[in-house]
């Protein structure tokens, strides 16, 4: 830990000093599997620290060579890492889980989590040596997500779910001989996560029976193989230039228990909307050919109405410093939303929200802002038109940013266009949403409806003025 210090004393100066003390503290004193792909929001509710703290303090620790941050596609199903990233770029637009036979396709919200693990100039720890870590321990520590919240005993659970498992050195072969239950077993191994089912039912036989599976660099889609209950002997050879772990999982209500229960996890939307991501990784996550699915983001768009009459009338200087002071304003209301500001265009923000909720609360802040803005600056010339939509989208690279494409982002900047001065207009998935509604009853806020034809959607729009 010594090479560390300085580091942790530098992540001091940019990062929250008790959330820093507590990362320290997990460092030095944690074990091992502890710092392996750290979910930060478990890390930030077992500690009882803020969110968006954690967050932004692990970011700026990853920055600084203190954690390593790993991109993993999870399986929707079982929650295992399918494919590990040391960047967003390696990400592939589809995966495969053997273990579940079931294909995904990643989206950012979903099934693209975001982990930190320790590095050795910080702390060695058996992770950093995948393939000497023992078989449960690669399962728990390397295959599944972070978000599976695997119980206390589940080594004592291990121990009853698999039938057999074996460590086999690349160019090996090994062979396993046993008494087959009936029942659904899985010939997985989690390093080419390579699967096999084995069906078991029907009558009992003596008879041994013999089955052969190799393990190579291409994955074959998992296959189904029936046998009554009985002996059986199976032969595993290891082509693969790789140790594997090829393990044979009791499929049932313990196994399912297990693995069934899940936590929050950080997921890459999660940081997209993350304004200290990005600052740190301007540049630095999406190729340009690159496209990534998101289920559900909220788009915020503002503008200040008649800025141009502003500057004629008040002269650049005066106009210039209030624009910059609204600038201020708005990007530090979006921060503490835990939004983020993906670019401004001339006097107008366009920032993202992980939920509608967050949006509007930013929304309202903002309207109150500009009063207070006027006030001090004893002038009515900051007046802001918002506008709000969520929907699914594309994360993209747009001129050497992160940007967003889709009819979700055209949809919230027009329905900002159609705003008034000082208005606050959003669409129906916004005022719908049970947050959002919520903060609008407590406001005690009935939005206005209205028809409004918004261009290229066919028909007109549902849209609601907040009053």
């Amino acid at each position: 830990m010594s090479e560390a210090e300085p580091l942790f004393a530098a992540l001091r100066q940019s990062a929250d000093a008790g959330t820093v003390d507590a990362i320290e503290r997990l460092a030095r004193e944690a074990p091992d599997r502890d710092l392996s792909r750290i979910n930060a929001l478990a890390f930030a509710g077992c500690h009882g620290l803020d969110g968006q703290s954690v967050v932004s303090a692990f970011l700026h620790a990853a920055r600084l060579g203190l954690f390593d941050l790993s991109w993993n596609v999870l399986c929707p199903n079982c929650s295992g890492v399918l494919d590990a990233n040391a960047s967003l770029k390696s990400v592939r637009d589809q995966d495969y889980c053997a273990f579940c036979a079931a294909g995904c396709v990643p989206t950012l919200d979903e099934n693209v989590e975001v982990t930190f693990t320790v590095t050795p100039r910080v702390r060695p720890i058996a992770a950093h040596a995948p393939n000497e870590l023992p078989f449960a321990e690669y399962v728990r520590q390397i295959f599944f997500s972070s978000g599976v919240d695997l119980p206390d005993d589940y080594l004592q659970r291990m121990d009853r779910i698999m039938l057999d498992a074996v460590e086999l050195p690349a160019g090996e072969k090994a062979q396993v001989s046993l008494q087959l239950p009936a029942g659904s077993i899985i010939l997985f191994d989690p390093v080419t996560h390579a699967a096999h089912y084995l069906e078991v039912k029907g009558e009992p036989t003596g008879e041994r029976r013999t089955l052969s599976f190799a393990y190579g660099n291409v994955k074959a889609p998992t296959e189904t193989t029936e046998l009554a209950p009985g002996p059986v002997r199976i032969t595993l050879d290891n082509r693969s230039p790789e140790r594997v772990l090829p393990g044979l999982w009791l499929s049932g209500d313990e196994m399912n228990d297990m693995i069934g229960r899940r936590r929050p996890f950080l997921t890459a939307k999660h940081l997209f909307t993350n304004q200290t991501f990005r600052d740190l990784y301007r540049t630095d996550t999406l190729d340009i050919d690159q496209r990534l699915r998101i289920t559900s983001l909220t788009f915020l768009f503002t503008d200040l109405k008649g800025s141009t009459d502003l500057y004629e009338r008040v002269g650049d200087l005066v106009a210039f410093d209030l624009v910059q002071s609204h600038f201020k304003v708005l990007h530090g209301i979006v921060a503490q939303e835990a939004g983020a500001v993906v670019k401004t265009i001339g006097d107008a923000v366009m920032a993202t929200f992980p939920t509608p909720d967050r949006a509007l609360s930013a929304a309202l802040r903002m309207r109150e802002a500009m009063v207070e803005l006027n006030r001090r600056a004893t002038t009515e010339d900051l007046l802001l038109k918002i506008g709000i939509h969520e929907g699914p989208c594309l994360a993209v690279n747009l001129n050497e940013r992160q940007d967003y494409f889709g009819q979700t982002v055209n949809i919230a900047s027009r329905v900002q266009g159609l705003a008034g001065t000082r208005s606050i207009l959003t669409t129906a998935p916004v005022v719908r949403n049970p947050e959002a509604a919520a903060i609008l009853r407590a406001g005690g806020m009935t939005p206005t409806a209205q028809q409004r034809a918004v261009r290229g959607v066919a028909g007109e729009v549902a849209v609601y003025e907040i009053p």
